[in-house]
């Protein structure tokens, strides 16, 4: 620690008014000292990690830190400000500031003296005795793990004095000890973005909490000096669990089964002794509020709210279906391709099946399509539950699934009965359940009694209504000809356009395939028109480069080759770098040629058994001729507004010019291309 800090690194007198103005005094004197390169580099990089979280402690700290490409080595610079200066905790401005730099390759070693750093600052007579130095030999002495001044032990104050007055006297009702009798046991994880400083903070002030609350507490830093793993017989032995952090815990799902208190990690810095508490009283009442994350959650931002989460789950069910609905579609394709329109009242292949007949072959196809499809539903479902509550929800969420098959509700009944067994689940989890039980929870009570209610509630109170919905959404894209069809045509082709695989998009190719569990005419239709507007803006962009390069950047025309094979395999996204660069024209134009070729393909009543393909799955669809005339006029509107767009703005330079320009800016990353299911 010595050498992360020097007196030359401590400023007792720190003058600054804000938070920058801080940061960047005490970063002049690491220049000074050669181990910050760029003054402006490591300090945008500190705003950067600012910006993630505010770096202020109860008491009176703050502790901007960063690792940085532009930090040559582990630093660390001291400053005492007469005026404090607010770094946003809750109790107010800091006088006591820390800066603290990491080189981005920063060894274990030396995070490791970052991270001791950061539990002293929980100690008060630490704290207490940085506040009474007096030069700044003795204060870079104290930082560097030099001995306490015996006149200041035991006094300050901070987080942790705080909690220690708030916490149960041990042997006093109970305190600390399990209702099994043993020394109350508690497992925890603590952990913050860069993993310096709050997440060494926060386990030492657990530690401490728990130590006057006579509770046994082993806590995992994930931090970025490593971390060593609890042992599953600490995690199995433990009464409850506490979650102190702000990235993902990592393999969370180790915690399973077990009371949890899950909160962010300044809580475990500023009120451990609440959160010690929450988790015993969680624990006497047997309740169980982890159950490991979905690996939907684990894909999510931690904070989204509920509309999100929604639709995060919906999407999830929808993902896992979409295999079934491309490889039950396309075998039913291939088999009317094959055998023609009369393969459906073929009979049995298991009963008979000729080896030389196409129509034998034919009918394999077909009856194999069928019973990928059967499972169309009940997948829907399943997943959805699957994504809400994890493997506890399947069985509900397929049971429930089978049910809107037997009633008739189809793919509306899939949604409602996935969403009622994942909540069903979800509920469950939060009851007080006996200590014998918690084992066998996720293998045979959640399930059990999620399938009970699931069934219960589809068969006996939301079927119906569900199916009477069900049947009166396929009559009506059975009944859909004329101007309606038209109409909902252009409605989808926006969709698709709108944000290029975005959600909208998604809930429009969501609409379409949910539309093949139940095929019709008019479900046919509508996913023929999804897929082909779907394709119309990468295929005009790739026109628009071709038939007019010089409006584009050289990187531009690249990614223009490449967009011919993605719009003529149904991959939206590979319009996404033009619209990025230039969204005010490229997507009104992808939106407009979405629309005319949507509205197209509905009025040439062209149908589409296959979610996906692009043209490669042509051959399948009805009326192939009159779908490409559709999908080529889409195209040509957004190429040539595209065009006319982009050569109306106003050119300060000759296009020779802004291109050559344009040739040597850097490249922009390219965009993932993924598909647009």
């Amino acid at each position: 620690m010595s050498e992360m800090i020097t007196p030359e690194l401590v400023d007792l007198d720190l003058s600054a008014e804000s938070k920058e103005g801080a940061a960047r005094a005490l970063a002049e004197r690491m220049v000074a000292l050669g181990r910050v390169t760029d003054l402006d580099g490591f300090l945008a990089d500190v705003a950067a990690r600012e910006a993630l979280m505010p770096t202020g402690l109860e008491g009176g700290i703050g502790i901007p830190h960063c690792r940085s490409a532009h930090v040559s080595a582990p630093t660390l610079a001291f400053g005492r400000a007469p005026s404090a200066i607010d770094f946003g905790a809750p109790d107010g401005p800091a006088d006591l500031i820390f800066l603290i730099a990491a080189p981005a390759g920063a060894d274990d070693a030396h995070l490791s003296i970052l991270s001791s750093l950061a539990r002293r600052l929980m100690r008060p007579e630490f704290v207490a005795a940085l506040r009474a130095s007096t030069t700044p030999d003795e204060a870079a002495a104290l930082v560097a793990g030099g001995p306490t001044p015996t006149a200041v032990r035991g006094s300050g104050a901070g987080a942790f004095e705080r909690a220690r007055d708030e916490a149960p006297v041990p042997g006093r009702d109970g305190a600390g000890e399990s209702p099994a009798g043993h020394p109350f046991r508690i497992v925890a994880v603590t952990s913050c973005p860069t993993g310096i400083a709050h997440t060494y903070m926060a386990a030492e002030s657990l530690q401490q909490a728990a130590a006057e609350a006579g509770i046994d507490i082993q806590v995992e830093t994930q931090g970025s000096a490593g971390f060593t793993k609890l042992t599953p017989e600490a995690i199995a032995n433990a009464d409850a669990v506490v979650f102190a952090h702000d990235v993902p815990v990592r393999e969370r799902a180790r915690f399973t089964g077990k009371p949890t208190v899950d909160v962010g990690v300044k809580a475990g810095i500023n009120r451990p002794a609440e959160l010690l508490r929450e988790a015993r009283d969680k624990a006497e009442r047997g309740e169980v509020t982890d159950s490991g994350p979905t690996p939907v959650e684990q894909a999510g931002e931690p904070r989204d709210g509920y509309g999100v989460k929604l639709r995060t789950w919906l999407m999830s069910g929808v993902s896992y279906m979409v295999p079934f609905v491309a490889a039950g579609g396309l075998l039913i394709a291939l088999a009317f391709a094959i055998g023609g329109y009369e393969i459906n009242t073929a009979p049995s292949v298991a009963e008979h099946f000729v080896w030389t007949e196409a129509a034998s072959w034919a009918a394999l196809l077909f009856q194999t399509g069928g019973l990928a499809f059967g499972f169309l539903v009940p997948v829907l479902a399943g997943y959805i539950a699957y994504g809400m509550a994890d493997r506890p929800g399947l069985v509900p969420g397929f049971v429930g699934g089978a049910v809107a098959l037997t009633i008739n509700a189809g793919f509306l009944g899939g949604l409602i009965a996935g969403l009622i067994a994942g909540g069903t689940v979800l509920a469950v989890q939060k009851l007080r359940i006996p200590t014998a039980l918690r084992g066998i929870m996720p293998v045979v009570v959640l399930p059990l009694i999620g399938s009970v209610v699931t069934a219960f509630l589809m068969f006996l109170v939301v079927g119906k209504p569900v199916a009477s919905l069900q049947q009166a959404l396929t009559d009506w894209l059975s009944g859909l000809s004329g101007a309606n069809a038209i109409i909902l045509g252009v409605i989808l082709g926006l969709m698709m356009c709108f944000d290029l695989g975005g959600p909208l998009n998604k809930v429009a190719y969501a609409f379409a395939i949910g539309g093949l569990a139940t095929p019709n005419e008019g479900s046919l239709k509508v996913m023929a028109a999804v897929m082909a507007a779907g394709m119309v803006p990468p295929l005009a962009m790739a026109l628009a480069t071709t038939v007019r390069g010089r409006l584009f950047s050289r990187t531009e025309r690249e990614n223009g080759k490449a967009a011919w094979f993605l719009g003529a395999s149904f991959i939206s996204e590979g319009a996404i770098p033009f619209a990025a660069a230039d969204p005010l024209r490229v997507i009104p134009a992808a939106m407009a040629g979405g629309a005319v070729t949507g509205a197209l393909s509905m009025a040439f009543e062209c149908t589409l058994r296959a979610p996906h393909g692009g043209i490669f799955v042509i051959p399948l669809i009805g009326n192939p001729l009159l779908y490409l005339i559709a999908i080529a006029a889409g195209t040509a509107t957004t190429a040539g507004l595209v065009i006319l767009l982009k050569g109306m703005r106003k050119q300060d330079t000759s296009p020779l010019t802004q291109d050559a320009a344009a040739g040597e800016a850097a490249p922009a990353e390219p965009a993932k291309v993924t598909a647009a299911a």
